[in-house]
């Protein structure tokens, strides 16, 4: 299974021990419907959770065509660390990044996938289209991520609607190579990640996929904002230093 995979499903996880099995059993049943998709592998990166996260993983049957590799920091590092390692071990023709909640159904693969290729990466995306948006998140969390969205178009980082969406599809040799010089562990890494595409000469599609707000979030307003707009400054600060 490490020759010719079609698709690597990175999927950072932390204490999630409460939901991973669900999201596991229906991206198996969406790869035994799909085909086109296989021979697929699923990583997922147990981000230093205190709960039976990477048991529970370990312990998934994903069948002839899917082969399930469990990644485990030591401790908690954050979801860009996680994000980092998963690409980093990744062997597929295509990475998609998909959260743990599955806020964003498997499903919409397809919808990412018809306008990626090997020069462009499809974004997920909730501000396209927001009849697809389900189940809103809390007022309090929607605002954090406008506020994110405006404060890094004004710094000039992204044109992008919505880039905290945990939905996306990158080709493989892109996530791999994102993987070996990204740096951000907290939730800011997307912004990075696509940063560092663009500059690269990738263009970024952004695409309204179906979404619903799941319960448990692991995203603290307070606390991450700060830290997501602290990474946004060092971004902006980097960009300007490298002229990109």
């Amino acid at each position: 299974m490490s020759h010719g995979i079609t698709l690597s499903i990175v999927i950072p996880a932390f204490n999630e021990a409460g939901r991973l099995e669900a999201t596991l059993d229906r991206i198996t049943s969406f790869l035994a419907r799909e085909p086109a998709w296989r021979p697929a592998e699923i990583i997922v990166v147990d981000d230093g959770s205190s709960d039976l996260t990477a048991e529970i993983a370990r312990s998934h049957d994903g069948g002839e065509s899917v082969h399930l590799e469990v990644a485990a920091h030591p401790k908690n590092r954050g979801k860009g660390a996680a994000v980092r390692t998963g690409f980093s071990r990744s062997s597929g023709g295509w990475v998609l990044l998909t959260d743990a909640d599955m806020s964003a159904p498997i499903e919409d693969l397809d919808v990412l996938a018809a306008v990626a290729d090997s020069s462009a990466l499809a974004v997920g995306s909730r501000a396209v289209n927001r009849n697809l948006v389900t189940h809103r998140q809390p007022l309090h969390r929607d605002l954090m991520g406008r506020t994110f969205n405006l404060a890094i178009r004004a710094l000039g980082l992204t044109r992008l609607g919505d880039t905290q969406c945990g939905f996306k599809l990158f080709p493989g040799d892109l996530a791999r190579s994102l993987a070996a010089i990204q740096k951000l562990d907290g939730f800011a890494f997307d912004v990075e990640l696509l940063v560092l595409a663009r500059h690269w000469g990738y263009r970024i599609h952004e695409v309204g996929v179906h979404w619903q707000h799941v319960e448990a979030s692991r995203v603290m307003a307070i606390r991450h904002s700060s830290q997501m707009l602290r990474d946004a400054l060092k971004l902006w600060w980097w960009r300007g230093t490298h002229k990109l």
